[in-house]
């Protein structure tokens, strides 16, 4: 079994806890604790890998993700 590390962001909002994983466009989830969004992106980072290594396709794993915010005047 191969082991891979990802990036995962989890955002927090009125409704609850928003994650996604910015190595895999698609792959998102979310929850009502961090713990239980964190738990949830783990098992579709988990899916989604197993779907692509099922169809053939490559899993391309950055080297490294800067994140940073910035502010904007509107």
């Amino acid at each position: 079994m191969k082991s891979y590390r990802l990036s995962v962001v989890i955002e927090r909002d009125a409704d609850g806890y928003f994650a996604f994983c910015p190595e895999l466009q698609g792959c998102y989830t979310q929850g009502d604790s961090y713990e239980e969004a964190l738990e949830n992106i783990k098992d579709a980072i988990r899916l989604h890998l197993e779907d692509r290594i099922e169809s053939g396709e490559d899993i391309h794993i950055v080297e490294s993700i800067s994140l940073t915010s910035v502010e904007v005047a509107v």
